[in-house]
């Protein structure tokens, strides 16, 4: 079973209001008690932001759908090719369609004997390959009977992954940029910290992979990066990692990606060249995010070129990825 966060199900109001719905009331998404935490997003947050997410998910939509399920589905199918008829390869999604628990119920239905969770996230996070976790362990709860399970939990330095963001980013002449930003789904600091009393949520700290961060997200972003500069053969000095997508006042996980930004062009750097390898597929962060609202405002403030170099989506090596992780 790939996975990935979800979707929703058409690009206007009512289909954000039950995506955003059931997503912002996940406690690993949002940790406040249940009680409050309803009240709050389904109440107030949402009704008001789902006619304006609406908007950029009509800008991003693609002919055949949703982009991050298109890619999705593309992916699966080829991964069922190259792993044959011993194996029975589903795409679903944590919120929305196709749900986790249909998927399932189909696997029941289909007799098979090990079902492999392949979460579309290379770095592990509480919020996202956490929750699908436990909402595997919630579907699985009802059942009697289970059968073999195996989760993969991360990818982050698979090398052969990292190759195809380095080759994805050789297309560009990198003589035509000034600096390199690695921007990375941002997380509320306080979600790091719950488990690992020693976090810092600083370069020092998740500079390098060590026993007490193994499963630290920003600590695996950081490694990612790193990863990829190497194989680009980036100096430390040409590149940042930061983090986007932050929401509400409460302190995320720094630096920020906008002002970032926006201190390259104090700095006099206005050519930057921007990854986003928390994402295996372009979605509204990467498309409309980077690609257009932080590109227009770099622009206005003075920045001469902002591009962005394109996810794995579904690329045949990125398929192959998948594959050999699975049977490894």
């Amino acid at each position: 079973m790939l996975v990935n966060l979800g979707t929703p199900d058409s690009p206007d109001s009512s289909g954000l209001r039950r995506y955003l719905n059931q997503f912002l009331t996940d406690r690993r998404v949002i940790d406040l008690p249940a009680f409050f935490r309803h009240l709050l997003f389904k109440g107030i947050v949402v009704p008001i932001r789902a006619p304006k997410v609406a908007k950029l998910y009509k800008e991003l939509w693609i002919e055949e759908g949703s982009p991050l399920k298109v890619y999705g589905q593309k992916v699966a199918d080829q991964v069922q090719e190259i792993l044959g008829e011993e194996y029975n390869v589903k795409l679903a999604m944590r919120y929305q369609n196709p749900s986790m628990e249909s998927v399932i119920n189909e696997f029941y239905e289909e007799g098979v004997s090990e079902i492999i969770m392949f979460p579309m996230f290379p770095q592990y996070a509480s919020a996202t390959t956490g929750s699908i976790y436990e909402e595997l362990m919630r579907i699985l709860n009802k059942r009697e009977q289970i059968p073999n399970l195996r989760f993969i939990n991360s990818y982050y330095d698979y090398e052969p992954m990292i190759d195809i963001y380095a080759d994805n980013a050789r297309s560009f002449n990198f003589e035509d940029y000034d600096h390199f930003v690695f921007s990375f789904h941002g997380v509320p600091e306080r979600y790091l910290k719950k488990e690992n009393s020693h976090c810092q949520c600083n370069v020092e700290c998740c500079s390098s992979i060590s026993k007490a961060n193994q499963f630290c997200y920003s600590a695996q972003c950081h490694s990612t990066a790193h990863a990829i500069a190497t194989k680009l053969g980036l100096n430390k000095e040409d590149y940042t990692i930061a983090y986007q997508s932050r929401f509400g006042p409460e302190k995320w996980v720094q630096p920020y990606t906008d002002e970032v930004l926006f201190d390259l062009l104090d700095n006099g750097k206005k050519k930057v060249l921007v990854f986003s390898p928390a994402f295996v597929a372009d979605c509204l962060e990467t498309t409309i995010e980077i690609g257009f609202e932080y590109k227009e405002e770099f622009i206005e403030k003075g920045g001469e070129k902002l591009d962005l170099v394109p996810s794995l989506n579904d690329d045949p090596r990125w398929v192959k990825v998948i594959a050999d992780l699975v049977l490894a």
